[in-house]
């Protein structure tokens, strides 16, 4: 997977879409960007599909889950829940359940949103090309029920050199047992 650097930072671009830019050009990625076709998800977590109504979807889910989930919005940058927690455990999805990240893996990168340098497996979350907001990004979507969870950009720290930039009101953090 290649991607464009992005940078982060508190111009009201980034503020609005996600903190930077970045562009997947991977083969998976492109064919399902040229076809339309659904983000890439793979067969595990496809059996295990969540398929609800948007009234179900807003009955389970508060409003800013609601907005964020299902309707791709975005935090303000410093105001989620989980931007600066350090707790150990696992974070989920806050529709679904589905573990996505691991605290191992959680770092600091000063965006104001959680950021993680890789996903629990690689089949934790799904990618598909965003190009709102005048951008070209790669979105990081939940493999199990479709829910936007953020974006991931190649600015990471070391071993991946990803950061997954994911929005609190899509998470729900599970500490360790």
């Amino acid at each position: 997977m290649k991607l464009a650097l992005g940078l982060c930072g508190l111009a009201v671009t980034a503020l609005i879409a996600g903190c930077g830019s970045s562009n997947v050009t991977s083969t998976a990625d492109v064919a399902a960007a040229a076809t339309n076709a659904s983000p890439v998800v793979s067969e595990q977590n496809m059996k295990d599909k969540f398929i609800k109504t948007e009234a179900e979807w807003k009955k389970e889910l508060t409003p800013e889950q609601y907005r964020v989930l299902r309707q791709r919005g975005t935090e303000r940058a410093f105001t989620g829940q989980y931007w600066n927690h350090h707790g150990k455990g696992a974070y989920r999805c806050a529709g679904c359940g589905l573990e996505l990240f691991s605290s191992k893996t959680k770092f600091d990168s000063g965006c104001g949103w959680p950021s993680f340098f890789a996903p629990l497996s690689s089949n934790a979350v799904a990618t598909a090309e965003d190009n709102s907001h005048s951008m070209r990004r790669t979105e990081v979507l939940c493999p199990r029920c479709s829910g936007h969870l953020g974006h991931v950009f190649d600015d990471g720290p070391k071993p991946t050199g990803l950061r997954y930039c994911i929005n609190s009101a899509a998470l729900k953090f599970e500490p360790k047992k």
